[in-house]
Protein backbone atom coordinates (compact mmCIF):
# COMPACT_ATOMS: atom_id res chain seq x y z
CA UNK A 1 0.00 0.00 0.00
CA UNK A 2 1.30 3.57 -0.80
CA UNK A 3 -0.03 7.05 0.78
CA UNK A 4 -0.79 10.02 -0.82
CA UNK A 5 -1.63 13.16 0.07
CA UNK A 6 -3.37 16.06 -1.90
CA UNK A 7 -3.87 19.34 -1.37
CA UNK A 8 -7.25 20.44 -3.42
CA UNK A 9 -6.85 23.33 -5.71
CA UNK A 10 -9.96 23.67 -7.96
CA UNK A 11 -12.22 26.50 -9.35
CA UNK A 12 -15.59 24.59 -7.56
CA UNK A 13 -16.81 22.00 -5.70
CA UNK A 14 -16.27 18.75 -7.16
CA UNK A 15 -16.90 15.26 -7.02
CA UNK A 16 -14.16 13.71 -4.98
CA UNK A 17 -13.11 10.24 -7.43
CA UNK A 18 -13.24 13.03 -10.46
CA UNK A 19 -10.68 14.88 -8.63
CA UNK A 20 -8.65 12.39 -8.21
CA UNK A 21 -8.72 10.73 -11.31
CA UNK A 22 -7.47 13.87 -12.74
CA UNK A 23 -5.20 14.89 -10.54
CA UNK A 24 -3.07 11.17 -10.28
CA UNK A 25 -2.29 10.02 -13.69
CA UNK A 26 -2.09 6.29 -13.10
CA UNK A 27 -5.93 6.29 -11.83
CA UNK A 28 -8.69 6.23 -13.83
CA UNK A 29 -11.82 7.72 -12.57
CA UNK A 30 -13.35 4.15 -12.36
CA UNK A 31 -10.31 2.85 -10.01
CA UNK A 32 -10.75 5.98 -7.75
CA UNK A 33 -14.16 5.52 -7.39
CA UNK A 34 -13.27 1.80 -6.29
CA UNK A 35 -10.82 3.14 -3.72
CA UNK A 36 -13.19 5.33 -2.66
CA UNK A 37 -15.59 2.63 -2.00
CA UNK A 38 -13.36 0.73 -0.08
CA UNK A 39 -12.54 3.08 1.96
CA UNK A 40 -9.27 4.61 0.96
CA UNK A 41 -9.66 7.99 0.96
CA UNK A 42 -9.68 10.56 3.79
CA UNK A 43 -11.02 14.26 3.75
CA UNK A 44 -9.85 16.19 6.42
CA UNK A 45 -9.23 13.27 8.43
CA UNK A 46 -12.40 11.87 7.90
CA UNK A 47 -13.60 9.02 5.64
CA UNK A 48 -15.29 10.06 2.30
CA UNK A 49 -17.77 8.38 -0.23
CA UNK A 50 -17.08 8.92 -3.63
CA UNK A 51 -19.81 10.82 -4.62
CA UNK A 52 -18.68 13.85 -1.91
CA UNK A 53 -18.02 16.99 -2.99
CA UNK A 54 -14.03 18.61 -2.49
CA UNK A 55 -12.99 22.16 -2.59
CA UNK A 56 -9.85 24.16 -2.56
CA UNK A 57 -8.36 23.83 0.77
CA UNK A 58 -9.47 20.12 1.84
CA UNK A 59 -6.54 17.78 2.30
CA UNK A 60 -7.29 14.39 0.76
CA UNK A 61 -5.12 11.31 2.11
CA UNK A 62 -5.77 8.26 -0.26
CA UNK A 63 -4.16 4.79 0.22
CA UNK A 64 -3.58 3.25 -3.45
CA UNK A 65 -3.57 -0.24 -3.37
CA UNK A 66 -0.14 -2.48 -4.56
CA UNK A 67 -0.47 -2.95 -8.49
CA UNK A 68 -1.65 -6.17 -9.76
CA UNK A 69 0.44 -7.81 -12.64
CA UNK A 70 -2.69 -8.02 -15.07
CA UNK A 71 -0.10 -10.01 -17.71
CA UNK A 72 -2.27 -13.15 -18.52
CA UNK A 73 -0.47 -16.16 -17.59
CA UNK A 74 -0.33 -19.72 -19.69
CA UNK A 75 -2.02 -22.56 -18.36
CA UNK A 76 -2.00 -26.35 -19.59
CA UNK A 77 -6.01 -26.24 -19.94
CA UNK A 78 -7.68 -28.94 -22.44
CA UNK A 79 -9.19 -26.80 -25.27
CA UNK A 80 -11.78 -27.91 -28.18
CA UNK A 81 -9.73 -26.76 -31.39
CA UNK A 82 -11.99 -27.14 -34.54
CA UNK A 83 -9.60 -25.78 -36.67
CA UNK A 84 -5.93 -24.28 -36.30
CA UNK A 85 -3.04 -22.54 -38.85
CA UNK A 86 -0.59 -20.26 -38.19
CA UNK A 87 -2.99 -17.28 -38.72
CA UNK A 88 -6.14 -18.62 -36.40
CA UNK A 89 -7.76 -21.00 -34.65
CA UNK A 90 -11.34 -21.95 -33.78
CA UNK A 91 -12.06 -22.83 -30.56
CA UNK A 92 -15.52 -24.30 -29.09
CA UNK A 93 -15.56 -23.16 -25.71
CA UNK A 94 -17.35 -24.55 -22.98
CA UNK A 95 -20.30 -23.20 -20.71
CA UNK A 96 -19.18 -21.43 -17.38
CA UNK A 97 -15.22 -20.63 -18.85
CA UNK A 98 -14.74 -17.23 -18.86
CA UNK A 99 -13.14 -15.46 -22.13
CA UNK A 100 -10.38 -13.34 -20.59
CA UNK A 101 -8.91 -12.72 -17.31
CA UNK A 102 -11.26 -9.43 -15.18
CA UNK A 103 -11.41 -8.79 -11.30
CA UNK A 104 -12.11 -11.75 -9.92
CA UNK A 105 -11.39 -14.21 -12.49
CA UNK A 106 -7.79 -13.75 -13.00
CA UNK A 107 -7.12 -17.67 -13.85
CA UNK A 108 -8.50 -20.29 -15.66
CA UNK A 109 -9.39 -18.64 -18.74
CA UNK A 110 -9.69 -19.31 -22.48
CA UNK A 111 -6.77 -16.73 -22.76
CA UNK A 112 -4.64 -18.40 -20.03
CA UNK A 113 -5.32 -21.81 -22.17
CA UNK A 114 -4.80 -20.10 -25.30
CA UNK A 115 -1.38 -18.96 -24.50
CA UNK A 116 -0.28 -22.40 -23.21
CA UNK A 117 -1.06 -24.13 -26.33
CA UNK A 118 0.15 -21.00 -28.88
CA UNK A 119 3.04 -20.36 -26.72
CA UNK A 120 2.57 -16.80 -26.54
CA UNK A 121 1.83 -16.98 -30.53
CA UNK A 122 -1.20 -14.74 -30.42
CA UNK A 123 -1.86 -11.35 -31.79
CA UNK A 124 -1.40 -8.31 -29.38
CA UNK A 125 -3.80 -5.67 -30.99
CA UNK A 126 -6.48 -6.25 -27.55
CA UNK A 127 -2.98 -6.00 -24.82
CA UNK A 128 -2.16 -8.51 -21.86
CA UNK A 129 -5.20 -9.16 -20.51
CA UNK A 130 -6.85 -10.31 -24.12
CA UNK A 131 -4.55 -11.43 -26.99
CA UNK A 132 -5.95 -12.90 -29.98
CA UNK A 133 -9.60 -12.07 -28.77
CA UNK A 134 -11.52 -10.63 -32.01
CA UNK A 135 -15.08 -11.32 -30.44
CA UNK A 136 -16.14 -12.35 -26.92
CA UNK A 137 -19.13 -14.74 -25.91
CA UNK A 138 -20.32 -14.83 -22.17
CA UNK A 139 -18.94 -17.12 -19.79
CA UNK A 140 -21.89 -19.26 -19.40
CA UNK A 141 -22.87 -18.90 -23.12
CA UNK A 142 -21.26 -22.14 -25.14
CA UNK A 143 -19.94 -22.44 -28.05
CA UNK A 144 -17.65 -21.01 -31.05
CA UNK A 145 -14.89 -17.94 -31.17
CA UNK A 146 -12.21 -17.69 -33.64
CA UNK A 147 -8.92 -16.14 -32.40
CA UNK A 148 -6.29 -14.29 -34.06
CA UNK A 149 -2.31 -15.17 -33.91
CA UNK A 150 -1.17 -12.71 -36.11
CA UNK A 151 -2.18 -8.50 -35.81
CA UNK A 152 -2.49 -8.78 -39.32
CA UNK A 153 -5.20 -11.70 -39.46
CA UNK A 154 -6.77 -9.70 -36.10
CA UNK A 155 -7.46 -6.80 -38.15
CA UNK A 156 -8.57 -8.27 -41.11
CA UNK A 157 -11.32 -10.50 -38.84
CA UNK A 158 -12.51 -7.15 -37.06
CA UNK A 159 -13.58 -5.59 -40.15
CA UNK A 160 -15.10 -8.13 -41.09
CA UNK A 161 -16.82 -8.09 -37.96
CA UNK A 162 -17.33 -4.53 -38.23
CA UNK A 163 -18.97 -4.75 -42.01
CA UNK A 164 -21.63 -7.42 -40.40
CA UNK A 165 -20.23 -9.80 -43.00
CA UNK A 166 -19.21 -12.20 -40.00
CA UNK A 167 -21.35 -15.33 -39.91
CA UNK A 168 -22.58 -15.71 -35.88
CA UNK A 169 -25.73 -18.18 -35.59
CA UNK A 170 -26.77 -19.10 -32.08
CA UNK A 171 -29.39 -21.35 -30.51
CA UNK A 172 -31.34 -20.71 -27.39
CA UNK A 173 -34.29 -21.60 -25.18
CA UNK A 174 -36.32 -19.05 -24.63
CA UNK A 175 -39.08 -18.24 -21.88
CA UNK A 176 -42.75 -18.02 -23.40
CA UNK A 177 -43.83 -18.94 -27.02
CA UNK A 178 -43.08 -16.61 -29.97
CA UNK A 179 -46.09 -15.79 -32.27
CA UNK A 180 -44.33 -15.76 -35.43
CA UNK A 181 -41.86 -18.12 -36.66
CA UNK A 182 -39.63 -15.81 -38.20
CA UNK A 183 -38.81 -12.02 -36.98
CA UNK A 184 -36.17 -9.28 -36.66
CA UNK A 185 -35.59 -6.98 -33.30
CA UNK A 186 -33.96 -4.04 -34.33
CA UNK A 187 -33.69 -1.87 -31.11
CA UNK A 188 -30.16 0.01 -30.12
CA UNK A 189 -28.00 -1.40 -26.88
CA UNK A 190 -26.04 0.32 -24.54
CA UNK A 191 -25.53 0.32 -21.16
CA UNK A 192 -29.11 -0.01 -18.09
CA UNK A 193 -28.55 4.00 -16.72
CA UNK A 194 -29.29 2.48 -13.40
CA UNK A 195 -27.85 -1.47 -13.03
CA UNK A 196 -24.89 -0.98 -14.57
CA UNK A 197 -23.61 -4.71 -14.54
CA UNK A 198 -26.85 -4.76 -17.54
CA UNK A 199 -27.25 -3.98 -20.71
CA UNK A 200 -30.91 -2.08 -22.41
CA UNK A 201 -32.36 -1.30 -25.07
CA UNK A 202 -31.91 2.59 -25.11
CA UNK A 203 -32.21 5.61 -27.29
CA UNK A 204 -29.47 6.81 -24.66
CA UNK A 205 -25.67 6.43 -25.09
CA UNK A 206 -26.31 3.33 -27.15
CA UNK A 207 -25.35 1.82 -31.03
CA UNK A 208 -27.45 -0.06 -33.43
CA UNK A 209 -28.10 -3.86 -32.69
CA UNK A 210 -30.40 -6.41 -34.71
CA UNK A 211 -31.10 -9.69 -34.31
CA UNK A 212 -33.04 -12.39 -36.33
CA UNK A 213 -34.92 -15.40 -35.10
CA UNK A 214 -36.61 -18.36 -36.12
CA UNK A 215 -38.56 -20.47 -34.17
CA UNK A 216 -37.47 -24.46 -34.12
CA UNK A 217 -39.38 -25.81 -31.65
CA UNK A 218 -42.29 -24.48 -29.39
CA UNK A 219 -42.69 -25.88 -26.07
CA UNK A 220 -45.66 -25.14 -23.72
CA UNK A 221 -43.85 -22.49 -21.62
CA UNK A 222 -40.59 -22.36 -23.63
CA UNK A 223 -39.41 -21.94 -27.66
CA UNK A 224 -36.30 -23.11 -29.33
CA UNK A 225 -34.84 -20.63 -31.47
CA UNK A 226 -32.08 -20.16 -33.72
CA UNK A 227 -30.48 -16.42 -33.89
CA UNK A 228 -28.33 -14.55 -36.17
CA UNK A 229 -26.26 -11.49 -35.10
CA UNK A 230 -26.27 -8.89 -37.73
CA UNK A 231 -24.42 -6.89 -35.08
CA UNK A 232 -22.48 -7.58 -32.07
CA UNK A 233 -23.12 -5.86 -28.77
CA UNK A 234 -22.30 -6.66 -25.43
CA UNK A 235 -25.06 -9.20 -23.79
CA UNK A 236 -27.21 -8.60 -27.37
CA UNK A 237 -29.37 -11.70 -27.35
CA UNK A 238 -30.16 -11.80 -24.35
CA UNK A 239 -31.32 -8.20 -23.87
CA UNK A 240 -32.89 -8.29 -27.41
CA UNK A 241 -34.95 -11.59 -26.25
CA UNK A 242 -35.74 -9.78 -22.76
CA UNK A 243 -36.63 -6.50 -24.40
CA UNK A 244 -39.95 -8.37 -26.38
CA UNK A 245 -40.92 -10.47 -23.21
CA UNK A 246 -38.97 -13.43 -24.16
CA UNK A 247 -35.60 -13.70 -22.26
CA UNK A 248 -33.49 -16.62 -22.39
CA UNK A 249 -34.39 -19.79 -20.26
CA UNK A 250 -31.53 -19.54 -16.93
CA UNK A 251 -30.73 -15.83 -17.70
CA UNK A 252 -31.74 -14.57 -14.12
CA UNK A 253 -29.78 -11.50 -14.84
CA UNK A 254 -32.34 -10.32 -17.20
CA UNK A 255 -35.74 -12.27 -16.27
CA UNK A 256 -35.10 -15.63 -17.47
CA UNK A 257 -36.97 -18.63 -15.62
CA UNK A 258 -34.98 -21.60 -14.49
CA UNK A 259 -35.01 -25.26 -15.77
CA UNK A 260 -34.03 -27.51 -13.25
CA UNK A 261 -30.34 -28.69 -13.80
CA UNK A 262 -29.65 -25.73 -15.58
CA UNK A 263 -27.08 -23.02 -14.67
CA UNK A 264 -26.93 -19.32 -16.04
CA UNK A 265 -28.40 -19.28 -19.60
CA UNK A 266 -29.31 -21.68 -22.47
CA UNK A 267 -27.30 -20.12 -24.75
CA UNK A 268 -25.25 -21.63 -27.60
CA UNK A 269 -22.56 -19.88 -30.46
CA UNK A 270 -23.80 -23.15 -32.99
CA UNK A 271 -22.31 -21.41 -36.41
CA UNK A 272 -19.26 -19.12 -37.23
CA UNK A 273 -18.52 -17.94 -40.94
CA UNK A 274 -15.69 -15.55 -42.30
CA UNK A 275 -13.02 -14.79 -45.00
CA UNK A 276 -10.00 -16.49 -44.06
CA UNK A 277 -7.07 -13.65 -44.51
CA UNK A 278 -5.78 -15.86 -47.37
CA UNK A 279 -9.29 -15.37 -49.23
CA UNK A 280 -10.73 -18.29 -48.36
CA UNK A 281 -14.31 -18.62 -47.03
CA UNK A 282 -14.50 -20.53 -43.88
CA UNK A 283 -18.15 -21.91 -42.02
CA UNK A 284 -17.45 -24.08 -38.71
CA UNK A 285 -20.50 -25.86 -36.71
CA UNK A 286 -20.68 -27.02 -32.80
CA UNK A 287 -23.09 -29.60 -32.23
CA UNK A 288 -25.56 -28.76 -29.55
CA UNK A 289 -23.61 -29.39 -26.32
CA UNK A 290 -24.88 -32.08 -23.32
CA UNK A 291 -26.24 -29.50 -20.98
CA UNK A 292 -28.57 -27.77 -24.06
CA UNK A 293 -29.69 -31.36 -25.53
CA UNK A 294 -30.83 -32.53 -21.64
CA UNK A 295 -32.68 -28.99 -21.59
CA UNK A 296 -34.40 -29.91 -25.00
CA UNK A 297 -35.18 -33.78 -23.84
CA UNK A 298 -36.48 -32.37 -20.45
CA UNK A 299 -39.03 -30.02 -22.28
CA UNK A 300 -39.91 -32.35 -24.66
CA UNK A 301 -40.99 -34.90 -21.72
CA UNK A 302 -42.45 -32.21 -19.85
CA UNK A 303 -44.71 -32.48 -23.23
CA UNK A 304 -45.16 -35.80 -23.14
CA UNK A 305 -46.06 -36.23 -19.92
CA UNK A 306 -49.51 -33.98 -20.21
CA UNK A 307 -50.55 -35.68 -23.18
Amino acid sequence: MKRITLSVDCTDEIRADKYIAGALEELTRSAAAGILKNGGVKKNGQQIAKNELVKTGDLLEILLPDPVDMTAQPEPIPLDILYEDDQLLVVNKPKGMVVHPAPGNYTGTLVNALLAHCKGSLSGINGVIRPGIVHRIDKDTSGLLIVAKTDAAHRFLAEQIKAHSFKREYEAVVCGMLRDDTGTINAPIGRHPVKRKQMAVTEKNSKEAVTHYQVLRRFAAFTHVRLRLQTGRTHQIRVHMASIGRPVAGDTLYGGKQISGLHGQCLHAKTIGFIHPDGRYMEFDSPLPPYFVNVLDKLARMEHEKI
